[in-house]
């Protein structure tokens, strides 16, 4: 790989210009490199003022769809690191998580779709790896920053402060989210013989939200070649949503009448804490390293409804006209542990052996009750007997993994490795002295890659790799949501991982301020757990002892019922036209071929998204920037998923010597509101839904920095030299 890293520094050209007295590090939006892609969110100023969110959908590869879920070329079963560091706060609410993440504390994404051995197996799609700004100057020095904008408004702020072999590292953010006005209509027609039947669910919610974080950490060096580190973490959440759906029935469910209206408030809480410590040992010998990670994580949720249902009325009226009322709270309380150790062995100047071990076990489960009230039987709520859960689960996972790379020639250079992981798992459902006995597996995870060097600026690479994914609660959970009369959804405890073998052919060429790349790959899940939505009456799962089979009732599950195989086809090029234009654009293409013979369905088609970005330096200190994203119709096992279009515009001006910024930044802003919707058919029923939401913003702000500007050297960290020469160097041991 060393050709191609040197093709890829002379590539980058990274300059380094004074402004005002300040030192500032040019680099490209989008840097291609052999075994990923980088998108510098630094560089990006459409982000001030953002959140993680708003960088994701930026990246290479990835997406974020209009109920704000992100894939990774397509698939959402993938792992997100920090700092290429496991993170089970984003693991147990991504969406919620990425809100509190400033986009003003990221550095850049890396998005690694063929991970090497050192990595863990979790995640099908490969890796997504959020790389935070870390303080490396003298002193006290710190960033306070403020942003109000017509749907959001946030302050965050970091101290940082570095004295010969200590630096102390804090953030603390919050933010505020409203306006989150939305609409649905859906319908929903069950064929029957002689008829079929109509449900048309009408409504309108408006949705608030809050949330903060914060980090305190620090890096010790007592001797030479030694080094600890001491992170802590905090995230908090809540929100609520107010809706009023008013439903219509062709032919009448049994107590409901031809038409009722559900006033429904919905509330969610969270809570978020992790605490880890590493410790590096770095020798004379240069890239021999080993390091050891401890962490702690601590995770609490809070989800409930209660609404009121009025017969025969289009209007929400008195609570005590309701004809039925229901309420319901469910807790999600989970711990995790992990130790992780990592050995990195050169072995000459061309080879290199890694090894390593890691344990994780975690303890999780769901609490939920239900109460009911039917006001023209009793006065108070009385708890539902059967709908109540209370359901205990632990997961074990043992790993170990090596790595051997070398240069079989000068331009040829090979990795070859292999993880093998063992998962343990154990459930107990309280309330029906029911469960899972204990029962482990274990799974072989080869990888391989390839990387030939065809000049000094171009190269060719070939990986395989085998990956897991493994169910979280949220799949699992088998309590029974009932807040939608037409649509129950509940989890399946008993679902499998599902596991993807990928095979990956990659271009890259690197022509002066261009970078180029293209890849052909297939991935192929034996196993794949897929959504699943049939009528209560013809069920194709197993169904819960405490539903009762209705007419026009569907029920959503998951369950290992698919074979799927995706031929895929991206490309990115990151290129500077001009000293003052940068350019980035970049595609997926894919061919699906969905099959499950469990319930004889097959469906094929096509999906594509793609993104651009471009910046304009007007001058010395100040940037425009504009961005889109698309995202074209997707194929279901059952349906399919409609597409969507994102776009920004934005502008930073550097104020008072570099030391501040003003930004201003617009979402959709010829557009209000984005609509988007899902369609399911099957043999007994079809559902086509759509949702619009508000998503026109205008947000402004600043931010100041303050403290010494001279940075010193970075010191040592956890690295895989192979993976630094190839992409960019990786700053722990993996996930």
């Amino acid at each position: 790989m060393a050709g191609t890293a040197v093709a890829e520094e002379r590539a980058i050209e990274r300059k380094v210009v004074v402004l005002d007295g300040v030192v500032v590090a040019q680099r490209p939006l989008i840097e291609v490199k052999p075994d990923r892609l980088v998108y510098n969110a630094d560089q990006d100023v459409t982000n001030a003022g953002g959140t993680a969110q708003d960088v994701l959908r930026k990246a290479p590869l990835l997406a974020i769809d209009g109920d704000d879920n992100v894939t990774m070329r397509g698939n959402s079963n993938f792992k997100v690191l920090i700092n290429n560091k496991p993170s089970p706060t984003l693991a147990a609410n991504l969406k919620e998580a990425l809100k509190s993440i400033p986009a003003d504390q990221i550095k850049s994404v890396e998005v690694i779709t063929t991970p090497p051995a050192k990595y863990d197996g979790e995640g099908t799609a490969g890796i997504i790896n959020i790389v935070l700004k870390k303080g490396t100057k003298q002193g006290l020095n710190g960033t306070v920053s403020a942003n109000t904008g017509t749907r959001s408004s946030n302050g965050n702020g970091s101290l940082n402060f570095r004295k010969g072999k200590v630096n102390l590292t804090s953030s603390l953010n919050g933010g505020l989210n409203y306006n989150g006005r939305s609409t649905l209509s859906s319908e929903q027609v069950t064929y029957r013989s002689t008829r079929n039947d109509t449900l048309r669910q009408d409504g309108t919610s408006h949705n608030t939200g809050y949330y903060g974080s914060g980090s305190l950490g620090l890096d010790y060096d007592p001797i030479e070649h030694h080094s600890f580190s001491l992170n802590g973490s905090f995230f908090r959440y809540g929100g609520a949503s107010q809706s009023g759906n008013v439903n219509r029935y062709t032919t009448p469910l049994p107590g409901f009448g031809p038409l009722f209206l559900r006033d429904t408030r919905s509330t969610y809480q969270g809570g978020n804490a992790e605490v880890t410590g590493t410790y590096t040992r770095t020798y004379q010998q240069e890239r021999r390293e080993w390091s050891t990670i401890l962490q702690y994580a601590y995770n609490g949720n809070r989800n409930g409804y209660e609404f009121n249902q009025f017969n025969n009325s289009e209007q929400p009226l008195d609570v005590g006209q309701a004809s039925y009322r229901e309420r319901s709270t469910t807790r999600l309380p989970g711990h995790e542990y992990t130790l992780q150790s990592d050995y990195t062995l050169p072995l000459g100047e061309k080879k290199t052996l890694e090894f390593g071990v890691k344990g994780i076990m975690r303890l999780t489960g769901s609490q939920a009750q239900v109460d009911t009230l039917f006001p023209a039987q009793a006065t108070d709520f009385a708890p539902s007997r059967y709908r109540g859960t209370s359901f205990d689960y632990r997961q074990d996972v043992e790993g170990a993994y090596a790595t051997y790379n070398f240069n079989a020639s000068e331009k040829l250079h090979l990795g070859l490795g292999g993880r093998v992981e063992r998962t343990g798992l154990w459930a107990e459902f309280a309330n029906t002295n029911t469960g899972i006995p204990y029962r482990s597996y274990v799974t072989p995870l080869p990888n391989a890659n390839l990387s030939y060097t065809l000049s000094k600026t171009s190269s060719l690479r070939l990986a395989y790799s085998r990956r897991i994914s493994r169910p979280y609660i949220y799949y699992l959970n088998p309590y029974v949501n009932r807040s939608n009369p037409i649509s129950y959804t509940y989890g399946n405890p008993n679902l499998d991982p599902e596991l993807t073998h990928s095979v990956e052919l990659s271009y890259n060429n690197f022509i002066k301020t261009t970078s180029f790349n293209v890849a052909l790959s297939v991935l192929r899940t034996g196993n794949s757990i897929e959504q699943v939505s049939f009528a209560s009456t013809q069920p194709l799962l197993p169904v819960p002892d405490e539903i009762v089979p209705a007419p026009n009732l569907v029920l959503t599950t998951s369950a290992n019922v698919a074979s799927n195989t995706a031929f895929q086809l991206n490309g990115y090029i990151s290129a500077k036209p001009t000293k003052k234009w940068s350019l980035s654009l970049g595609g997926n293409v894919e061919y699906l071929l969905l099959h499950s013979a469990a319930l004889d369905l097959t469906r094929r088609g096509f999906a594509a998204n793609y993104n651009a970005n471009t910046s304009y330096k007007a001058t010395k200190t100040l940037t425009l920037q504009a961005n889109m994203l698309q995202i074209l119709a997707r194929p279901t096992l059952q349906g399919r998923n409609s597409g969507f279009i994102y776009y920004g515009l934005g502008l930073r001006q550097t104020l008072l010597k570099g030391r501040a910024d003003m930004s201003f930044n617009a979402q959709y802003p010829f557009t209000a509101q984005r609509t988007f919707g899902n369609e399911t058919t099957t043999p007994a029923f079809s559902q086509t839904s759509r949702f619009a939401n508000q998503q026109r913003q205008f947000r402004v702000g600043f931010a100041y920095r303050f403290g010494q500007q001279q940075s010193t050297r970075q010191r040592k960290s956890i690295r895989n030299d192979d993976i630094k020469s190839g992409g960019g160097g990786q700053s722990s041991g993996g996930g």
